[in-house]
């Protein structure tokens, strides 16, 4: 008597799953590309003007698009099917990247911010999918591994990015580019055979606002958790290269080496992530992680007051990326759970611009009470931002599982 098909092919992780293998694959990819081009035209266009306000401006074209999209790239994830928006979603990219063999700094500009709303509408699609994939056991782990990607593309994107243009001038940037999309769209290209149930044909605004109504319970907490993880992470954008030149005496290596090696808890913190999410389910993963980050965070801002060598702080940030990485997932992980599968993209693309907003006002406050309140200070309270987001997450944690229990009994 031979085992059911199902007990001999019970998948044994989020890898096991080919369907979630190919989309792990695609989004690594398409993340090389967004990597490759977010490093490589910001230096094109200080190399072709010799204007910093210029290239501050491409970094700012970047960042626009997510905000304003945010509502219909939601509404898309939830109307259309998840994999052939990403697929489509690629190949617009790789196609939008073509005005960049003129070299004109204008259309330099509109590419960034087309790739930008682009990646926007990939990345809910892609969130909101994946529970769908491997179930809701392997969320967490899942995740993981989507974070492990994220630091591995960002490490080989941004190397490739400024090798390649150097090299080979933009073309090579574009060729290298186009290919990261179409690979990605490869990897899409056969259904993953998940079904979608009955989807609204709502006009936007309505089905955007349909989406709001689906932030309630635990996850109106989380509104607060989420503002106070992007406040922080916009003071530290901030806060940090003045943290290494004036405290610790450091230059542009020291910065960027410091930025540089927090990839490597992040690494391994995405590999181990699934081990240590069989154990702890989203809620305390994300909240223990703040805490922990925030931990980290005021030991190396304050770590100046016992020694400033550089070893010691190239320990600190490698250590910081293992809970950076942890929490990401926890948030990730509780938004996915919290949300049903119908509403689930309209809710991720609303968290993440509701992050992207937070970190703006974040790197605002640094700026205007950096000299009021003095460095150190301000720099503590970035750190406080994790430490209450960690524990305003264990009490909703708390509030959750009291209610139900207490629906359980009743």
């Amino acid at each position: 008597m031979t085992a059911p098909p199902q007990a001999r092919t019970r998948p044994v992780g989020p890898l096991a799953v080919p369907a979630f293998r190919r989309m792990w694959l695609a989004g690594f990819v398409s993340e090389i590309g967004d990597w490759v081009l977010m490093v490589s035209l910001p230096v094109y266009v200080y190399q072709l003007t010799g204007s910093v306000g210029s290239t501050a401006t491409t970094f700012v074209v970047a960042l626009l698009p997510g905000l304003a999209l945010s509502p219909l790239a939601g509404v898309l994830a939830d109307r259309w099917d998840r994999r052939r928006l990403m697929l489509w979603t690629s190949l617009a990219q790789a196609a939008a990247l073509l005005p960049l063999l003129t070299g004109d700094l204008v259309l330099v500009n509109v590419v960034m911010a087309v790739q930008a709303a682009l990646a926007a509408v990939f990345e809910p699609a892609k969130n909101a999918l994946l529970p769908d994939l491997v179930g809701r056991a392997q969320v967490a782990a899942a995740n993981g591994l989507v974070g492990l990607n994220a630091n591995l593309a960002r490490l080989l994107g941004a190397s490739l990015g400024g090798l390649v243009l150097g090299w080979s001038g933009l073309p090579g940037v574009l060729l290298l580019d186009v290919a990261s999309f179409l690979v990605a769209a490869a990897l899409l290209v056969r259904p993953f055979g998940v079904a979608r149930g009955a989807r609204s044909g709502a006009p936007v605004w309505r089905a955007w606002l349909d989406g709001l109504r689906e932030i309630r319970g635990p996850l109106r907490g989380m509104v607060a958790v989420v503002g106070l993880m992007a406040a922080g992470q916009g003071m530290f954008v901030v806060l940090f290269v003045v943290f290494v030149t004036e405290r610790l005496g450091g230059g542009e290596a020291e910065v960027g080496l410091l930025r540089g090696i927090q990839a490597v808890g992040g690494l391994v913190a995405g590999a181990v992530v699934g081990l240590v999410a069989r154990r702890v389910p989203a809620w305390p993963l994300l909240a223990w992680s703040l805490v922990a980050f925030s931990v980290l965070s005021f030991a190396g801002w304050n770590g100046v007051h016992v020694t400033t060598a550089f070893t010691f702080y190239l320990a600190v940030f490698a250590v910081c990326g293992a809970p950076g990485v942890m929490s990401g997932v926890g948030m990730m992980s509780v938004l996915q759970l919290h949300t049903s599968d119908a509403a689930r993209g309209r809710v991720l693309a609303t968290f993440g611009s509701l992050y992207d907003g937070f970190q703006a006002v974040g790197m605002v406050l640094a700026g205007a009470l950096a000299v009021p309140l003095g460095l150190t200070a301000l720099l503590d309270v970035q750190a406080g931002c994790y430490l209450t987001a960690g524990l305003l997450a264990l009490l909703i944690a708390r509030r959750a599982r009291a209610g139900g229990a207490a629906a359980r009994v009743g």
